[in-house]
């Protein structure tokens, strides 16, 4: 189907996944839903995609392989080209087509965007914009007539798939690659890019946040941890945050304090890189990688 997709989580595995014809959602409902999930576009989507697994499966539901499976299908769409957008319109309608019997929930830049156009289609039960995207299990929930039975998917901040006791959560082990979001929108005003406008404000994630989910990845056996955002290199430069925090001081407290085996980052603008960077380079763990 293309773009990426969350398999089955771990601890979910022993569910029968045999597909069951529902009748009337507000007549029943469900206590435990296998949830099918797609991203498409960029590694930030893959991370926030990572994210929605870890939300739903504490909230007591499984995350499927396939979406002839599910009783729900969220995609994670994206708008950065007329192209991703059509390919974006065409997800949805394959989704539709493969499990039209499944509930569809789209969320993503294209739904940030053009939410209009996308209930247009007419085969959408619930679309969510970047905005509110950290609702969207609750939301789901709650307008789907879906229920889970684990704890509040609130308790788990987005981009961060540690519960309160900072244990991983048994999440899909879609590549040996953990994607870790440490940043997310873009202060820059570049006319022809909807990102900014898709994504918002720059917005940094605090440091120690990030270094508890690279030790929680790492403690789950990722190999490779991938930073990943919208404006990796204006990480830190959001108003009111101590002028010492910055990418390159990020990266080099992952490398002292954890015990990643591989740290890369995904995407970086030229003139984001500095001194500081070559240096961190003599660490073989920093992948040598632009």
């Amino acid at each position: 189907m293309g773009g990426h997709t969350a398999g089955e989580a771990g601890d979910c595995s022993g569910l029968p996944l045999s597909i069951h014809p529902y009748g009337s959602w507000k007549s029943e409902v469900r206590k435990k839903m296998r949830v099918y999930l797609q991203s498409l576009g960029c590694k930030l989507n893959q991370s926030e995609l990572e994210s929605l697994a870890c939300q739903f499966v504490q909230a007591g539901h499984t995350v499927v392989d396939t979406v002839r499976e599910a009783d729900l299908c969220v995609l994670n769409t994206c708008a950065v080209t007329h192209t991703a957008v059509g390919k974006s319109r065409q997800a949805i309608r394959r989704l539709r087509r493969t499990n039209s019997g499944a509930r569809l929930a789209v969320t993503g830049c294209y739904a940030q965007m053009w939410p209009q156009e996308i209930q247009e289609l007419g085969s959408v039960d619930l679309v969510v914009g970047n905005e509110g995207k950290e609702q969207l299990v609750e939301r789901a929930e709650k307008e789907l007539g879906i229920k889970g039975q684990g704890s509040s998917c609130s308790r788990v901040p987005f981009g961060h798939c540690c519960d309160e006791s900072d244990s991983w959560l048994p999440v899909p082990r879609v590549r040996t690659r953990a994607f870790v979001k440490i940043q997310d929108g873009c202060d820059n005003h570049c006319t022809y890019c909807i990102v900014r406008i898709a994504r918002g404000r720059q917005r940094s994630r605090p440091q120690k946040d990030v270094l508890a989910e690279v030790e929680a990845r790492v403690a789950a056996g990722y190999q490779e941890v991938v930073l990943t955002g919208v404006h990796i290199g204006a990480y830190g430069r959001d108003s009111g945050r101590q002028r010492d925090e910055s990418l390159w001081s990020l990266v080099e407290a992952i490398l002292m304090r954890t015990n990643v085996r591989r740290l890369r980052l995904s995407s970086i603008e030229p003139w984001d890189l500095d001194a500081t960077c070559l240096r961190l380079w003599e660490d073989s763990r920093l992948c040598r990688h632009l």
